[in-house]
């Protein structure tokens, strides 16, 4: 069986609005996870995600509540690998050079911060950036996210949020 986990991150809201919940329904309807990395700014956006299974941490454009609520980094299963997750800021200019010592032995390492999408692996360990979800890029990037699948492999790939209807 496969698992499928929709990964966003720097979503900066302080509310779900209607777009942002239009652009959720479309980009993670088969999804069962999802893992936020982070500058969610407000924990009541998550709210959106319903009873999914839910994994996020706070970024540094949070709010207190957010900072509260909400680790700096943490790991968990997605099927039988194991995933560490931060935003990254804290981890200095080269993020995934810090990966390294924040999650010795993960399976995949996932960050946020740059709003930069990455997606590559380093010997057998994946690394993802889905990028910024809202398109907040001061690189003018379109808006981006990932989907992550768990089964016999642990694979990823970056997608560009579709055109609003």
């Amino acid at each position: 069986m496969i698992q499928r986990a929709g990964v966003l991150s720097d979503t900066h809201l302080t509310r779900a609005d209607s777009v942002f919940k239009s652009q959720v329904e479309r980009c993670f309807a088969g999804c069962d996870v999802i893992i936020h990395a982070g500058d969610l700014t407000d924990p009541a956006i998550l709210a959106v995600f319903g009873d999914r299974e839910v994994h996020a941490v706070h970024g540094n454009m949070c709010h207190r509540s957010a900072m509260r609520d909400l680790p700096t980094a943490t790991t968990f299963r997605l099927g039988r690998f194991l995933v560490g997750l931060t935003h990254g800021a804290q981890l200095g200019l080269d993020i995934e050079a810090g990966l390294w010592d924040l999650f010795p032995g993960a399976d995949a390492m996932i960050y946020g911060h740059t709003h930069r999408p990455a997606c590559h692996r380093v010997g057998t360990t994946l690394v993802l950036n889905p990028g910024s979800f809202r398109a907040t890029s001061r690189f003018g990037a379109p808006g981006t996210y990932a989907i992550l699948e768990a089964g016999e492999t642990l694979r990823a790939r970056i997608h560009e949020l579709p055109p609003l209807p």
